[in-house]
């Protein structure tokens, strides 16, 4: 599958092009297949899955603002809808009522969620110090989940220039970081 191809074929289905919709599907199904099978380890599932992720972005395509960005987004939602596929599974398990009466709660606490939001207010004010460059690295990196060279398209750089200036704004940010937690 070549990445300059996938772009013109998503801009067409966003334009209710039917025939590009079912290329788009065409060639991304194995790896949708291959990621929800990766994380639901059983074939029905991550056959079901694959279909219910195509459904899906047929109707949010043209939500999609960038079509670059559509292989990111199209794992984005596969990704999330195996998490709620998988939680969705096991809530149907039927359980003895003991078990329940034992069973510790899951998830993050009000301490621990006010915490980790405390650390993304601090993470996003660290990364507004940064160098507008270092910022854009990480954001494109992290935050759009942009492959290296996706990203040595976007910033007109070599593949070697993406991966030092990651490894130097992630550096960046970390003494940033840790100067916010030592003069706090």
């Amino acid at each position: 599958m070549k990445w300059d191809e996938i772009t013109p074929l998503v801009i067409r289905a966003q334009s209710e092009d039917r025939n590009a919709f079912g290329e788009l599907v065409a060639r991304c199904q194995p790896t949708i297949y291959a990621q929800a099978l990766a994380r639901l380890r059983n074939a029905t599932d991550a056959q079901e899955l694959t279909q219910d992720v195509f459904i899906h972005v047929h109707r949010k395509l043209p939500q999609l603002r960038d079509p670059q960005c559509f292989m990111g987004w199209l794992r984005q939602i596969t990704a999330r809808m195996a998490i709620n596929h998988a939680t969705r599974r096991r809530s149907m398990l039927p359980m003895e009522g003991e078990f329940l009466d034992t069973a510790e709660a899951t998830g993050p606490n009000p301490l621990e969620s006010l915490v980790q939001s405390e650390r993304a207010v601090e993470l996003h004010a660290a990364l507004e110090q940064l160098k507008p460059v270092d910022r854009a690295t990480l954001i494109a990196f992290y935050l759009r989940s942009r492959t290296l060279k996706q990203m040595a398209r976007e910033f007109e750089v070599p593949v070697g220039t993406i991966k030092r200036r990651l490894f130097t704004a992630r550096n960046r940010l970390k003494e940033v970081l840790e100067g916010v937690t030592v003069g706090a």
